[in-house]
């Protein structure tokens, strides 16, 4: 993938120097939410949070972090506390670099449906984030919350789609990238609310068609972004189709239940099989237009 020369947004939020090592710091903050209740019951208790109040703000204007004094060993609350790799760095260069691409793509496209885009952001983080749909941990993967319209992504799950799912390579990881900004995508289109509704209204089983139809759909959007990549902008090279291809074969429902040593259950669905992810992505990158792209048909 031809990406180094590619603009870079302005929309990533760089948080993996100051992400937890793991959740014991925000375990930490958790349990002390649970107790709060039971000091604000005495006339003890509120006089021992007052005090507690006024100690941490004290030794805040004194400069001492009494967070990271409380961290249990090896988390970390420290801002600067970890080191960025140089491979790191290319990384979230790189992801920067597709994030701009995908805003040039939907600028373009909602000129056509006589829409203005907004741009999403895009949080990098480690091991752990706060998000507006709340704590997320790595292992949950590359999520897009709606509440505050952020792609939040540990990039380690690059790692693990390449030794784990066998999906390597950059327009792989693009692809991703693409998906997640489809979701957005929706969000504004108003679709994501509206099957939210409707899934509301329906059982288990038929929720989860919808689910897999939204997930479709964005397969289909990350395949309209890769049309124009290739198309206007001419960063697609021999293979990168079969990379993303690839990818979203390897991340199908069905894939993923054999993996997991089960059985294959289309009834429970969430984002679709191997075989609809591929063929909807190959639709919007062979159609290029919003049009092409609705799978709730």
């Amino acid at each position: 993938m031809r990406w180094k020369q590619g603009r870079r947004s302005d929309n990533v939020e760089d948080m993996r120097s100051s992400s937890p090592t793991s959740m014991g710091a925000l375990g930490g903050a958790s349990a002390a939410m649970r107790i709060l209740p039971f000091l604000l019951r005495t006339k003890t208790g509120r006089t021992l949070l007052i005090i507690g109040v006024l100690v941490y703000f004290g030794a805040k204007f004194l400069g001492i972090d009494l967070l990271q004094l409380a961290a249990p060993p090896g988390a970390t609350v420290s801002a600067n506390s970890q080191q960025i790799s140089p491979k790191d760095q290319e990384l979230a260069d790189f992801v920067s670099v597709v994030l701009a691409d995908t805003e040039s793509t939907w600028h373009l496209e909602f000129k056509k449906l006589g829409l203005t885009y907004h741009e999403p952001k895009l949080v990098l983080f480690r091991n752990a984030v706060s998000s507006a749909c709340g704590y997320a941990q790595s292992a949950m993967g590359p999520f897009y919350c709606p509440g505050d319209n952020k792609l939040y992504i540990d990039l380690a799950f690059y790692e693990d789609m390449k030794n784990k799912l066998g999906a390597p390579g950059d327009f792989a990881q693009a692809y991703v990238v693409a998906h997640e900004v489809g979701h957005h995508v929706q969000t504004l289109l108003g679709t994501s609310a509206k099957v939210t509704q409707a899934q509301q209204q329906v059982s288990k089983a038929q929720a989860n068609q919808l689910s897999v139809k939204l997930e479709l759909q964005a397969d289909c959007y990350a395949g309209i972004w890769g049309h124009y990549a290739d198309t206007e902008r001419q960063m697609v090279e021999d293979g990168d189709i079969e990379e993303a291809l690839n990818a979203a074969s390897a991340i199908g429902d069905d894939n993923l239940q054999q993996q997991a040593g089960g059985a294959v259950r289309p009834e429970s669905f969430t984002h679709g099989s191997s075989k609809q992810r591929v063929e909807w992505f190959k639709r919007g990158f062979e159609q290029g237009k919003v049009e092409a792209c609705d799978t709730f048909k």
